[in-house]
């Protein structure tokens, strides 16, 4: 009986997920479309607000406040849920943020003193400048902080060719509405999948720039030490490294007040080794992942701490 009633629900489960699919689907494009007829500022402010209510109440937020004890125990508990409070706020605003991208990005460069929600200082141009003009090609990583759709942006915008590796959603129809949207100005788009490596290693080869988001856990990945702790990272980087061996910088959006944002791309970093001279996979995540940790450590309430990056 028992067996029956498993299979049975299983059975429901699973004639049920078209349905629920395609109806959360329907609702990502509803909200997307939506969104796009109201001012980004106050929606960002309302989609802010939206979060922070209903995100205490998911089992996410316990998931959040457990990372941030074990990150930061020397912190009390209301510097917790206040860091916490600040997670869900810009996970909000992004959402709403996500549906205006073809505006966001508003720095001119041929009029650099007129107002933009976009700032960045001398270096960061220089580096981007650098790297845009010397016909050569980098790898770029980023990490779910502050907007992290943002970059892809900023680099179209300034005429950097980049290719960059992006996770499908699950449903296929929200697929369809994201891709569209990100299809704007986001340059080249790969998604993730087993030729994906392949294809990025492609666009290396050719010159071109490739950027990535290499903060998330990976259960085949390589060890690495992330705020104390061991995780697995996604090694994709350091292998398309041993490929084509080139320049890697991180790059990072900051929220301001006012809807504001400052782009920061790093200095160079520099890749691990082994005693062979070769690329040092498990090394070079190493160092990409301390970069991140540092970020974090600067502004924690803009990182998506809403996941299991431990396991």
């Amino acid at each position: 009986m028992n067996r029956l009633l498993l299979r049975t629900k299983a059975r429901l489960r699973d004639a049920a997920k078209p349905v629920s699919e395609a109806a959360v689907g329907a609702l990502t494009i509803g909200l997307l479309r939506t969104t796009r007829y109201f001012d980004p500022d106050k929606t960002s402010n309302f989609f802010g607000r939206v979060t922070r209510f209903i995100g205490r109440r998911l089992r996410e937020d316990r998931i959040g406040r457990e990372n941030l004890v074990a990150a930061f125990p020397e912190k009390s508990p209301e510097e917790i849920e206040t860091i916490l409070a600040g997670v869900w706020d810009n996970l909000g605003r992004i959402g709403a943020e996500f549906a205006h991208l073809d505006h966001i990005w508003d720095y001119d460069v041929d009029h650099p003193e007129k107002p933009s929600r976009i700032e960045f200082s001398a270096r960061t141009k220089q580096l981007f400048d650098a790297l845009r003009d010397d016909g050569k090609p980098a790898i770029i990583f980023a990490s779910h902080l502050g907007n992290w759709e943002i970059p892809a942006l900023g680099a179209v915008a300034h005429g950097l060719d980049c290719a960059i590796l992006f996770r499908r959603p699950n449903i296929e129809s929200a697929d369809r509405a994201i891709e569209r949207i990100r299809a704007v100005k986001m340059g080249t788009l790969v998604p993730a999948g087993r030729e994906a490596p392949l294809k990025l290693a492609e666009a290396l080869q050719n010159g071109q720039h490739v950027a990535m988001l290499v903060d998330q856990y990976m259960g085949n990945g390589v060890e690495v030490t992330f705020f104390g702790r061991k995780t697995k990272a996604n090694p994709t980087l350091a292998r398309l490294l041993r490929q084509v061996e080139c320049p890697v910088h991180g790059v990072r959006i900051i929220r301001l007040p006012n809807h504001r944002f400052r782009a920061e791309l790093s200095e160079e970093v520099k890749p691990a080794r082994d005693a062979a001279g070769q690329i040092d996979i498990q090394g070079t995540m190493q160092a990409v992942t301390s970069v991140i940790e540092g970020w974090v450590r600067e502004y924690p309430d803009q990182w998506l701490w809403l996941h299991r990056r431990w396991r």
